[in-house]
């Protein structure tokens, strides 16, 4: 398998993942899969259920054996969730199996796209900004140091940052001739 036949999307909550993500997929005629989404088909049950059972550890246990069964497959978009990251065997997974994209936002815009959403475990705090701002001096590092791809979410539409995000991996394409998501 070519490093280049998937893309890997990473962030933080609210970045547009899952939404950039069904995009690309659409565009180069690839499988769509969002992390979370598979952990919540397969446990049959949302999230912050499994955050309230089992913890964040629990969860991140799953997170990874998710991913690393995802990245085995190949022609796909993977949204992955925020904290991925955080395991050092899913960003080899991540690192060696695809062109990971980094979509970059601002804990103050991530608060403002997700301040109705209940579905975010670690945002359920008296100061979800806070937690955010914490979460970006954490994870900021890391993604920007997995990334092939960066594109900054601020101020951009959904169809802007796409477009951004074609003409990168277009460029990648003419520099790679290995790559070609679509297998």
């Amino acid at each position: 398998m070519s490093k280049r036949d998937n893309l890997y999307l990473v962030g933080l909550m609210g970045a547009g993942k899952t939404t950039v993500g069904r995009l690309l997929a659409k565009h180069y005629g690839c499988t769509f899969y969002d992390s979370d989404h598979e952990i919540e088909a397969r446990t049959g049950v949302k999230i912050p259920v499994i955050f309230e059972i089992e913890g964040e550890a629990g969860f991140r246990r799953r997170e990874e054996a998710v991913i690393a069964e995802l990245t085995t497959l190949s022609g796909i978009v993977l949204a992955t969730g925020g904290g991925a990251v955080l395991s050092p065997a899913n960003r080899e997974h991540l690192r060696t199996n695809g062109l990971v994209i980094y979509l970059r936002g601002s804990p103050e815009q991530l608060c403002e796209r997700t301040r109705n959403d209940r579905n975010r475990p670690l945002l359920q705090t008296g100061n979800p900004l806070a937690k955010l701002r914490e979460l970006y001096q954490q994870r900021d590092p890391i993604y920007r140091e997995l990334a092939d791809v960066t594109v900054d979410t601020a101020r951009q539409s959904v169809a802007g940052m796409t477009r951004v995000l074609y003409g990168k991996l277009d460029l990648l394409k003419g520099e790679a001739t290995s790559f070609d998501p679509a297998g």
